[in-house]
C-alpha cells in the first residue's frame, strides 16, 4: 500500500511517501525551489518521493492532505463575524482568495496532481486529515512508545491551537483542545513580529536572543496578555493583538504596554530592551508548557510524552520538560512544523482509516535522513561542469584529512548521503567546524552565514560521550533538546560585568563555539547506526584531539533553504568564506579555486 502525504498553501510545503508503515522518502518543497518556507503545491517533492519507488500518482492507494479546508474556512468566517466590523479590510482581501482557490481544495489538489500524472483520474483517492491530528500522528506513530500522552502546540490549525491526546497502539484519541484565537504559538509569533523578525521564520531568533536578556516583563505579560489557569489552559487578551482579523500581529495597545513601537529590523539595532523582551516571552512559554505537561502527567499517569507542532521546535522548553523529570521519556517529531503534517496525515490514514497493525520501531524516522542523495558520478559531473578544482580522497585517509583541517580552524561544507527532513541539519547537509575555537562562532555567523552575531551554534557529539560534557544522558538525535554544559568544562569569569551582546566576548567553556551565553547548548547526539559517516568523522576528531564534538550548523546562508543538491552546495561554497567543500569523498579547497568563480552571495537571499 502506497500513501502520499502532502502539506502546502500556508508555509513549509512538503511531501511524504509511505509504503505500508515504512517511510520511503520525505522532502520540503523549499529545498527544490530555493524559496525559504515555500508554501506552493509540492510538485517537486512529490516527484522526488515517487521516484524512490519508480511509481506514479495513479499507483497510489491514497493521497492525504494535512488539514480540512472547510473547517478552516468556518473558523475564518466565524472569527470575522465575532470581531465585526473590525477586520473588514482583511476580510475583503482573504475571502475572494478562499472562494476562488482554497475552499475547493480537493479539485485544486486534483488539478495539480494531474499535471504530474496525466493518467490520474480517481479524485476519490484524495483524503483529508485534521491539522492537529496530523501533527499528533507525526509524533506518536513515529515514537518508540506503545502508549503515550501527545501534546501538540502551534499557531492554529482549523480551530485548535493546543491539543492533548492519548496514543495507544494504532489509535489516537484527542482529549482536550484550546481554540483560536487563544494560541501559545501565535503569542510567541506576536513577539517575533514585535522584535522585527519574520513570523513563521524568525521565532528561533527570539529563542536564541533570550539568554542575552532578563525576563523583566514576565509578570507584565501574565498580568495583561495571557491568563494561565492552574490546569495549564489559557486565554489571550485580544485587546493587544490584531492577528485574528487584522494585517499585523500586534497593535498600538501592545506598543503602549511595553513602551516602544515594533522594531524595524533594517533600521533599528537590537538593544537590551529587545533582549529582555525575548527573555520574557521565552520564560512565559516555558512556564505555560511546563504547567500543561505537569497536569497531563498528573491526570493520565503515563510515563511517555510525544510533542509536535511548531512550538515543539522550541528546544529550550523541551529541555525544561526533561530537566524537570515530568515524564520518564520524551519524543519530539524532528519535522514538528507544517512540513511534518504531511507525514502525520499519511500515518493517520494508515492507522486510523486502514487500521494497519502498528509495530513500535525505535528508528521509524531513520534519523530523518529521508531526502535526495547523489552518487559519486553525479557529484563529479557537477564539480566538472562548474569548473571546480577538487580531489577524491580514499576512505582510508579521508576522515583523518578532514579532522586535521578542522583542527587548523577550517570551516567546512559537509555534504553526504540523504538530505534531512525537517528544519535541522543533522550531519548530511551541514557546515562543520572545531568547537574549541573562541573565534569560530563570530566567523561562521558573520562571514559564512551572513547573519546576526548573537545566533548560537549547536554541538554534534558522539552519543557515548554526551554525559561527559552536558547535563544530559539520553538520545537527542534531532537537535531538539537544550541542556547545560557540565561544570567540569565551564570557565567562570569572576569579574564578568558584561551584559547584553557583550556577553559574546566572554569565553564560557572549553568548547566556547557551542556554549551559549547561559552555559547551554542545543545538542545533537550522533549514532553509528543512523549516520555512520558523520559518526566516523567525530570519532576520528576525538582520537586526534580528545574532543568528541563538532560545531554543526545548516549548510546555507541566512534566508536560504538548506542545500539540496551538489550545485546548491557548490554555489554556497563559492559565495561564502567556507574554506573547504566536502561532497561524499570529493574535497575542494577555496584557495585552489579560480577567483573569477567566486559569487556575491551575501545579498542573494532576503533576511529571514
Amino acid at each position: 500500500m502506497f500513501i502520499l502525504g502532502i502539506s502546502c498553501f500556508y508555509h513549509d510545503s512538503a511531501a511524504v511517501l509511505l509504503e505500508n508503515d515504512n517511510i520511503v522518502a520525505a522532502a520540503q518543497e523549499e529545498r527544490f525551489t530555493r524559496i525559504k518556507h515555500d508554501d506552493s503545491f509540492p510538485a517537486n517533492s512529490i516527484k522526488f518521493v515517487l521516484s524512490k519507488k519508480n511509481i506514479s500518482i495513479s499507483d497510489l492507494d491514497a493521497i492525504v492532505f494535512y488539514e480540512k479546508p472547510f473547517l478552516k474556512f468556518e473558523r475564518l468566517l466565524e472569527t470575522y463575524i465575532a470581531f465585526a466590523p473590525k477586520g473588514f479590510k482583511s476580510f475583503c482581501l482573504s475571502i475572494p482568495l478562499w472562494i476562488n482557490q482554497k475552499l475547493f481544495q480537493k479539485k485544486n489538489i486534483f488539478d495539480h496532481l494531474k499535471k504530474i500524472d496525466q493518467n490520474f483520474f480517481d479524485i476519490k483517492k484524495i483524503k483529508f486529515s485534521e491539522h492537529h491530528l496530523s501533527h499528533a500522528a507525526s509524533s506518536f506513530f513515529t515514537s518508540p512508545y506503545e502508549k503515550s500522552v501527545i501534546l501538540t502546540l502551534d499557531g492554529v490549525g482549523e480551530w485548535a491551537t493546543t491539543t492533548c491526546g492519548i496514543g495507544d497502539d494504532n489509535n489516537i484519541e484527542i482529549k482536550k483542545e484550546i481554540h483560536f484565537p487563544h494560541s501559545l504559538g501565535l503569542l510567541y509569533s506576536a513577539f517575533t513580529y514585535y522584535l522585527g523578525f519574520k513570523v513563521n521564520s524568525g521565532e528561533y531568533k527570539v529563542m536564541g536572543l533570550a539568554p542575552y536578556g532578563q525576563p523583566k516583563y514576565t509578570k507584565l505579560i501574565f498580568d495583561n496578555l495571557i491568563d494561565l489557569k492552574e490546569d495549564g489552559s489559557f486565554r489571550l487578551n485580544m485587546k493587544y493583538f490584531d492577528y485574528a482579523t487584522g494585517l499585523t500581529m500586534t497593535n498600538k495597545y501592545f506598543d503602549n504596554l511595553f513602551g516602544r513601537k515594533v522594531r524595524i529590523a533594517e533600521t533599528e539595532n537590537l538593544d537590551q530592551f529587545h533582549m529582555d523582551i525575548a527573555a520574557s516571552i521565552q520564560d512565559v512559554t516555558e512556564k505555560v508548557v511546563l504547567r500543561i505537561a505537569e497536569n497531563l502527567k498528573k491526570e493520565y499517569k503515563i510515563e511517555n510524552i510525544c510533542l509536535s507542532g511548531g512550538v515543539a521546535l522550541n528546544c529550550v522548553a523541551n529541555g525544561k520538560i526533561l530537566k524537570n523529570q515530568i515524564f520518564a521519556n520524551i519524543w519530539i517529531q524532528p519535522a514538528s512544523g507544517d512540513a511534518g503534517g504531511a507525514l502525520g496525515a499519511a500515518l493517520a490514514y494508515l492507522y486510523h482509516e486502514k487500521k494497519f497493525p502498528r509495530k513500535v520501531n525505535s528508528n521509524f524516522m531513520k534519523g530523518s535522513y529521508l531526502g535526495p542523495e547523489f552518487s559519486d558520478e553525479e557529484i563529479e559531473e557537477n564539480l566538472q561542469s562548474l569548473k571546480i578544482n577538487y580531489t577524491k580522497i580514499a576512505d582510508n585517509s579521508f576522515y583523518d584529512l578532514i579532522s586535521k583541517e578542522l583542527e587548523k580552524g577550517m570551516a567546512i561544507g559537509w555534504f553526504q548521503g540523504r538530505m534531512e527532513f525537517g528544519p535541522r541539519a543533522l550531519g548530511n547537509r551541514s557546515i562543520i567546524a572545531d568547537p574549541r575555537s573562541d573565534q569560530m562562532q563570530k566567523k561562521l555567523n558573520l562571514k559564512v552565514k551572513f547573519r546576526e552575531s548573537f545566533r548560537p551554534f549547536a554541538p554534534s557529539i558522539l552519543r557515548e560521550n554526551v554525559s561527559e560534557y552536558f547535563q544530559l544522558d539520553c538520545d537527542s538525535p534531532y537537535m531538539l533538546l537544550v541542556a547545560n554544559i557540565k561544570n567540569e568544562i565551564k570557565i567562570i569569569n569572576k569579574n564578568d560585568e558584561a551584559f547584553g551582546i557583550d556577553k559574546l566576548n566572554q569565553k564560557r567553556s572549553t568548547i566556547p563555539a557551542v556554549t551559549h551565553v547561559d552555559y547551554s547548548a542545543r545538542i545533537q547526539t550522533v549514532h553509528q547506526n543512523t549516520n555512520s559517516k558523520f559518526y566516523e568523522l567525530l570519532k576520528t576528531f576525538k582520537k586526534n584531539t580528545g574532543c568528541p564534538i563538532l560545531i554543526n550548523t545548516s549548510f546555507n546562508v541566512r534566508g536560504e533553504p538548506i542545500v539540496c543538491n551538489p550545485k546548491d552546495a557548490i554555489n554556497c561554497f563559492l559565495g561564502t568564506d567556507l574554506d573547504i567543500l566536502v561532497l561524499n569523498n570529493f574535497v575542494a579547497y577555496k584557495s585552489n579555486q579560480d577567483l573569477k568563480l567566486l559569487l556575491d552571495y551575501k545579498n542573494k537571499y532576503e533576511l529571514d
